[in-house]
């Protein structure tokens, strides 16, 4: 054991105790900051301490709690499970592997020289019976691989088969709600009905005139021989409440992978998904980032006339943005718009987009058939003032498909009655 420390005055101090003056002396010299944050705390370790003064949370922060699209969610969800789960484990996350600590690697040390004393244990077998041993596992094997194939194949076909009755559950075929034009012509009526004016920006109704947004011709003018929609993800990294870390399937990308395949074999379109990543360790620089991706697509696909920027909501962990349809819960989703305009600066000049008026009549258009069909699915348009790469096709959507509170699969049955809107009005059902 090693021998306690005298200090002067008597003071007496074991190695641990040693140890952790050490640290604070040195955390208390390069972060100052960091031991004033802890005081007046309860028994904050080394480690705590720095994750608080390194990685505060949006409500110790100050931050305002407005919608911001550029930092929806300061805390992504991986880092959240990361933290959670420190007392137990750690999350790498780059990868999204589990990292043992030391407890229980030394107790997965532990049972794997046991396992290995049980097989040299067991390996004094002779040599027939090995032989005879080997082909019973062999055969076993087999037969459970077959098995577990099988299973596989009738869950598939389970799936496929739950997916398209909850596609037909979920469609809307005749309109619930008619707003009469007289009201929509109402500009304080439109505003408080279907916009949510975020309050660094102003619009007027030269530009929200319901005659105009709704006399926009939106219609695809070529079939689908070649690409029609472009379907991308400015923050590809934005997961839900149960999405599995580093897996994309159970993310913002995996819910456009089944808005694809529903507006590519339901309604016929001819789509693009683009799953380029843009904010892997720099989310504020997301949208210059994914700017020059976005023209690359466009110039080798000129024929694509709309183009989807798939997004989900940051919100406070007490709200679910959820809703029903004939039963089937899902995710509400939130058409945004960027003005180009903020109420300090007027117009900006240059985040020019020619399209504005094109932007608003789309997400209208989308936001009064959603109204009318499916009351409840969507939030109220959200306007704010930058632009948001939407100046790059005039038929520009970005769409918050529920928040971080939401689940895979509430999201992913919101594509289902999203991609039904998208046909009515790219195809001028009315």
């Amino acid at each position: 054991m090693a021998a306690a420390v005298i200090l002067s005055g008597g003071v007496r101090l074991d190695p641990g105790e040693l140890g952790f003056l050490l640290q604070e002396e040195i955390v208390g010299f390069f972060l100052p900051q960091a031991c004033g944050q802890a005081q007046g705390t309860a028994e904050l370790t080394i480690a705590d301490r720095l994750f608080a003064h390194f990685f505060l949370l949006p409500e110790e922060s100050g931050v305002s709690a407005d919608y911001q699209t550029q930092v929806e969610s300061d805390w992504s969800y991986e880092a959240i499970l990361a933290r959670e789960a420190a007392d137990e484990n750690y999350v790498d996350a780059a990868t999204g592997e589990v990292i043992m600590t030391q407890e229980a690697a030394e107790q997965s040390s532990t049972s794997m020289r046991e396992g290995e004393t049980k097989e040299q244990t067991q390996g004094t077998v002779p040599e027939a019976a090995e032989g005879q041993q080997a082909e019973a596992q062999t055969a076993q094997a087999e037969a459970q691989m077959e098995q577990q194939a099988e299973t596989q194949a009738a869950q598939a076909a389970e799936t496929q088969t739950a997916q398209a009755a909850q596609i037909q559950t979920a469609l809307a075929t005749e309109k619930v709600v008619v707003y009469p034009r007289e009201k929509l012509n109402d500009f304080d009526y439109l505003i408080q009905n279907f916009y949510q004016v975020d309050s660094t920006t102003t619009i007027n109704s030269s530009q929200l005139n319901a005659d105009a947004l709704l006399g926009k011709d939106l219609r695809l003018s070529h079939d689908a021989s070649t690409p029609q929609i472009l379907i991308y993800h400015t923050h590809s990294q934005e997961g839900y409440a149960d999405s599995v870390p580093g897996d994309a399937s159970t993310s913002v990308v995996g819910v456009g992978d089944y808005l694809t395949k529903l507006l590519t074999e339901q309604y016929g379109f001819n789509v693009i998904h683009h799953k380029g990543e843009y904010d892997v360790g720099d989310r504020d620089h997301a949208y210059s980032k994914a700017g020059p991706g976005l023209e690359a697509v466009l110039a080798e696909n000129p024929g694509v006339e709309v183009v989807i920027d798939l997004h989900r909501d940051g919100v406070a962990e007490s709200t679910r943005l959820v809703t029903q349809v004939n039963g089937i819960q899902m995710a509400q989703v939130m058409f945004f718009n960027g003005l180009s305009r903020t109420t300090a600066m007027g117009d900006i000049d240059y985040l020019y987009n020619p399209y504005i008026a094109d932007n608003l009549a789309i997400s209208f258009q989308m936001q009064l058939k959603a109204a009318e069909y499916y009351p409840g699915f969507t939030r109220r348009i959200y306007l704010k003032g930058y632009r948001y790469n939407m100046h790059y096709c005039p038929k520009t959507l970005l769409i918050e498909v529920g928040a971080q509170t939401n689940t895979v699969s509430e999201a992913m049955n919101a594509m289902v009655p999203l991609a039904d809107l998208l046909n009515k009005v790219l195809t001028a059902q009315r």
